[in-house]
């Protein structure tokens, strides 16, 4: 199988796995005890119909949308995740690149193995950084000063980490970081020799963000479960939200509100946008699909604030969907971290281009010239 052969989200799945050690593939295709609410990020989308209309004259699209300000050339943007690095030597690097050619927005974590610095000197397209409330307050104070100097567009307060979640694949498989190698794993590596040259050749595995605080995740082994557990603050509350959003002073969001109740809340202390998330699934097995509760959301607070459709989003379909609920835009982790396995810069290209084909063929098939026509006429609930 190659990169050529990749023609959707399920293809970059498939060369992913082969090109990656079990415990990597599995902590990015893994989630939350039984994973059912991971399954049903995705499966919500089915229970809706697209209603098109015809003779509309579409031979123009236009997929462009502002949000945050800034303007982007699609409604879908890449998502911060932590450790790239581990998926593709590329790392953050091979999806900021990616993201500039096609004039989107992505974002990196404060787990991010590339700095702020470098990201700020390697593009200039809308840039956000996911913000993990840490117990070490120098520390937070460290990040939030990192991003606003490298002119970082958003900053997203990730809250729905306030412990990790129980991921058992990454138990069953030994997953860490930095890479441990135990008996289960050993086989799996070795299997994977492109993978571990890679691996021990190319610039060393780094936290550049936080290796001056903690060592844990640097120097010393860890899951990203404990580190959530042992490393932020489960005191951070809504006063220490609102202090980060005006200590930041520019464009601040939540990422992670899944209430009516937390989205208002989420206006009131001044937020410009929200991310309708459950992390993936991997946090809270159970809990409902970011799609089910959208709609809820948006007519809350969707005159007040920025609405963005995260999780389980593999079609161009989705996207379209999402949007004539109400959301702004879409956004994901694994709609291109599948493709940064499979071919680093190059999968995620080809990736976003697959979106982004989608998206223009849908909507004229839909009848509509721009995403913002887009409405809940278009949709039917099974």
């Amino acid at each position: 199988m190659s990169l050529e052969s990749c023609h959707n989200f399920k293809d970059f799945r498939k060369l992913a796995k082969r090109r990656l050690p079990a415990p990597v593939f599995h902590y990015i295709d893994g989630a939350a005890d039984d994973e059912l609410t991971k399954a049903r990020n995705t499966s919500a989308f089915d229970d809706v119909d697209l209603v098109p209309n015809v003779l509309a004259g579409v031979e123009d699209v236009d997929l462009s949308t502002t949000l945050f300000g800034k303007k982007l050339s699609m409604p879908l943007y890449c998502s911060p995740v932590a450790i790239q690095r581990l998926f593709h030597h590329e790392g953050e690097r091979a999806v900021a690149k990616a993201a500039a050619k096609h004039e989107t927005m992505f974002g990196i974590s404060s787990l991010s193995t590339v700095s702020v610095e470098e990201i700020e000197k390697l593009v200039d397209t809308p840039k956000m950084f996911q913000f993990y409330f840490h117990k070490d307050r120098g520390l937070n104070d460290n990040l939030l000063e990192r991003a606003k100097a490298a002119k970082f567009d958003v900053l997203a307060l990730t809250v729905d980490t306030i412990t990790g979640g129980n991921r058992e694949r990454d138990l069953r498989t030994g997953f860490t970081i930095p890479p441990r190698l135990t008996f289960a794993s050993m086989l799996s590596f070795a299997t994977h020799p492109m993978w571990g040259i890679n691996y021990l050749t190319k610039p060393k595995f780094r936290l550049p963000h936080l290796e001056e605080y903690v060592s844990e995740g640097t120097n010393v082994n860890t899951s990203i479960g404990q580190y959530f557990s042992t490393m932020l603050d489960q005191s951070m509350n809504w006063n220490d939200a609102e202090r980060l959003c005006a200590k930041w002073g520019g464009h601040f969001a939540l990422k992670g509100i899944m209430s009516v109740d937390d989205a208002k809340k989420a206006v009131d202390i001044g937020c410009s946008g929200i991310m309708v998330s459950n992390h993936g699934g991997r946090q809270l097995d159970g809990g409902r699909a970011p799609f089910d509760q959208l709609a809820e959301i948006v007519d809350a607070v969707g005159d007040k604030v920025e609405v963005i459709c995260e999780g389980g989003i593999q079609r161009g379909t989705h996207v379209l969907k999402a949007l004539s609920i109400g959301a702004k835009a879409c956004a994901g982790g694994r709609l291109y971290l599948y493709a940064l396995a499979a071919a680093g810069q190059a999968g995620v290209e080809r990736a976003l281009n697959q979106y982004r084909s989608e998206l223009e063929r849908d909507m004229k098939l839909m009848g509509y010239n721009s995403v913002d026509q887009l409405r809940r006429s278009n949709l039917r609930f099974r």
